[in-house]
């Protein structure tokens, strides 16, 4: 059933809005700037305690907890993530080049630090394989390993030490950067990360941790290779060495790979029924060390084996503080991938679970728990995939979870820990290359994305490409600069169309769309949809002379005979002041100027800036110069749906001083009246719109 409304009222000009509807002059903007830094500073009880939980969020929920409805879901879903990072924790050790025994350290402090400063409830902390790898790069070009060092010499000792040393000065740093960006309030740039970039990017470290592992899997003692085209280098260095397999880490690798792999798949098909997953990789872990014990594999075979993990609590010592000036900028990288990851799963299970995150706050709370971490030899930390997903799966509510998590990390380190001297490496190998399920199954949304979006999918195979080819720190620069440049060219090619008219309505659609729609007759209505700046403004001039048809030559041409109608006008009302008599020759205006102006050409055209973001300097010098080159051409030139930024800056550029401010109109619908009612010269300045 259709309706029809008709309105009437009057036709608003942006002045005439301001006066009936705008604010009272002076109530604009508020307080002066020195009066609210003034009422920020000041300090109160209340203040105090809105800043306290405000920045301590553990303060806010903990006095809010529903002990009976939640604490049975944290506590099941943080012993099951606290299992879970026993293994993975070892695991992402060996990627970072550091200790087994370190990674425990990685997921004990920075679990304990989230839980009071983060504000995701279902985020897991702790290693993560991208950051994991991207950090060893960097400890493995500053504190590189030696083919025939023996493990159990006075210079391993002091090389392990140099490489935590270095891998935790990068956990300082990243902690620092956070810290920084936090106090200015930077939460925001994590966005220039966008999804496809953070998946491309993620999927193609994911080979990078594969292939890295491949030579602890087929048993081979072979240097780490670093920098530009490592994956394709480390590819060729097994290669050549595989002759050289250790048969017995082959099969460990692959009756681990075995039972990893299927059970893992069992756990992601029936996470319904199952009221936690099946606790696999510690279970393989358990059996593999008990296994090698019993059976001497590292003598009998020459296995690579963990080796010795003290208990107890790690002492706190400086990290290596004179690497910062090698590390800063691979840093710079492992920060905001660790950020952007963070906080997109974040985001995820916020807008999931009908709760909001704040960026700003989640900088603070990775900042402090890297900086805090980093004294306890630990290496840089983000959320993880993983444990994230199973955090959320097995029934956790808050952050508590965090504390059960962390008890059953601590439980191995003062304990626990030193029973798993004998547990094979290849082990630890196969647990990395399986946790990034995930990560390879990315591939699936590739389809959908070249579906939605063909710029979003050259992104992502631009970043996947890059990283893959190249580095993961060079790849991900090159997937972010791809993906700006996608910006700067999708800005700079806004289309340009000319609008008309529905029958009876006041809508206005682009005639290349909407073909029962007509252009009003006399007015040339054209809108930009896209901001007008120094990079599209010769591309925003091109089109909109080539719809109005004013070519430099016309426009001189026009101008010719407008200034010859003027002077002629002049002389005619000399002659009827001196004589008397009026020349009836020229009586009217259309009859001198029809010999240079066809009836095609435009007389009024009207710019809908209604999809003008913002303009610059430069795009308002450029209506600047478009309106007066109009006004050689005798074509008069009108605005509707200026937003107030746009109108601010095109009136302090000057573009009243050659254009009319009456000419500026609230809606295209209002222009259009004012333009028939001066044409038609009725005596009513009422619009009626029919819907």
């Amino acid at each position: 059933m259709s309706a029809s409304v008709a309105v009437y009222r009057n036709i608003y000009t942006e002045d005439r809005f301001k006066q009936a509807y705008g604010s009272e002059d002076g109530t604009h903007g508020g307080l002066r700037l020195w009066d609210r830094l003034a009422g920020r500073c000041r300090c109160s009880r209340r203040a105090c305690l809105h800043l306290l939980r405000q920045r301590v969020p553990i303060f806010n929920w903990l006095l809010r907890y529903r002990l009976k409805k939640w604490i049975l879901g944290d506590t099941i879903a943080g012993l099951t993530v606290g299992i879970l990072h026993i293994p993975q924790g070892m695991a992402f050790a060996l990627l970072t080049s550091v200790a087994p025994i370190f990674g425990l350290y990685t997921s004990f402090f920075p679990v304990v630090l989230y839980m009071c400063f983060g504000t995701g409830r279902h985020v897991s902390t702790g290693t993560f394989a991208v950051v994991s790898l991207m950090t060893g790069s960097v400890v493995e070009q500053l504190v590189p390993t030696p083919l025939d060092l023996n493990s159990s010499s006075p210079e391993a000792s002091d090389l392990e030490s140099q490489r935590i040393g270095v891998a935790s000065a990068v956990a300082l740093l990243s902690g620092i950067i956070m810290l920084c960006m936090f106090g200015l309030q930077l939460g925001f740039l994590s966005t220039y990360l966008s999804e496809p970039i953070v998946k491309a990017f993620t999927g193609a470290a994911a080979f990078h941790v594969t292939v890295s592992q491949l030579q602890s899997m087929l048993g081979l003692r072979l240097p780490r290779h670093t920098g530009t085209f490592s994956l394709f280098r480390t590819l060729a260095s097994v290669m050549e060495n595989l002759p050289h397999t250790n048969m017995a880490e082959l099969l460990i690798s692959l009756v681990c790979l075995a039972v990893l792999v299927p059970v893992k798949e069992i756990n992601v098909r029936y996470r319904q029924r199952l009221r936690t997953p099946i606790p696999v990789e510690i279970l393989t872990v358990i059996i593999a060390t008990a296994v090698a014990y019993a059976s001497s594999l590292d003598s009998a075979y020459n296995i690579e084996i963990v080796g010795h993990i003290p208990a107890g609590f790690p002492t706190p010592r400086m990290p290596a503080l004179h690497t910062f000036p090698d590390i800063a900028g691979d840093t710079v990288a492992i920060t905001f991938v660790g950020y952007a990851v963070s906080v997109s799963l974040a985001m995820i299970y916020a807008d999931k679970h009908g709760y909001s995150i704040h960026p700003n706050q989640e900088l603070l709370a990775h900042g402090i728990s890297n900086t805090v971490s980093s004294f306890f030899t630990c290496f840089p930390s983000s959320a993880t995939l993983a444990t994230t997903s199973i955090l959320e799966s097995a029934g956790g509510f808050t952050q508590l979870s965090g504390l059960f998590t962390s008890l059953v990390v601590l439980i191995v380190l003062l304990l626990i820990g030193p029973l798993f001297y004998f547990l094979p490496k290849a082990v630890l190998a196969c647990i990395n290359v399986t946790s990034l399920r995930q990560m390879f199954l990315q591939f699936r949304d590739l389809p959908e994305l070249w579906r939605i979006s063909k710029l979003d999918f050259m992104v992502w195979v631009v970043t996947w490409l890059s990283v893959v080819v190249l580095n993961v720190d060079l790849g991900l620069a090159i997937g972010v600069v791809f993906s700006m440049m996608t910006v700067i060219c999708r800005t700079q090619r806004a289309g340009c169309s000319v609008l008309g008219r529905a029958s009876n309505t006041e809508i206005y659609r682009p005639l290349e769309n909407h073909s029962k729609c007509y252009e009003v007759p006399g007015v040339k209505i054209l809108t930009y949809n896209g901001p007008i700046y120094y990079g599209n403004r010769s591309f925003f001039r091109e089109e909109i002379s080539r719809l109005l048809g004013l070519t430099p030559e016309k426009i001189r041409s026009r101008e010719k005979a407008r200034k010859a109608l003027e002077r002629r006008e002049r002389d005619i009302s000399v002659n009827t002041v001196d004589k008397g008599i009026a020349d009836t020759s020229f009586s009217s205006e259309n009859d001198f100027f029809k010999s240079e102006t066809s009836e095609s050409d435009v007389q009024t055209v009207l710019i809908d800036c209604s999809s003008v973001i913002f303009v610059d300097v430069a795009g308002a010098r450029l209506f600047t110069q478009m309106c007066t080159e109009c006004q050689k051409a005798g074509v008069n030139v009108y605005l509707a749906n200026c937003n107030e930024h746009v109108l601010k800056i095109l009136t302090s550029s000057g573009l009243m001083n050659y254009m009319n401010p009456q000419h500026i109109f609230v809606t295209v619908h209002d222009a259009v009246m004012y333009i028939q009612q001066q044409t038609e010269k009725p005596s009513e300045n009422t619009t009626t719109v029919w819907v």
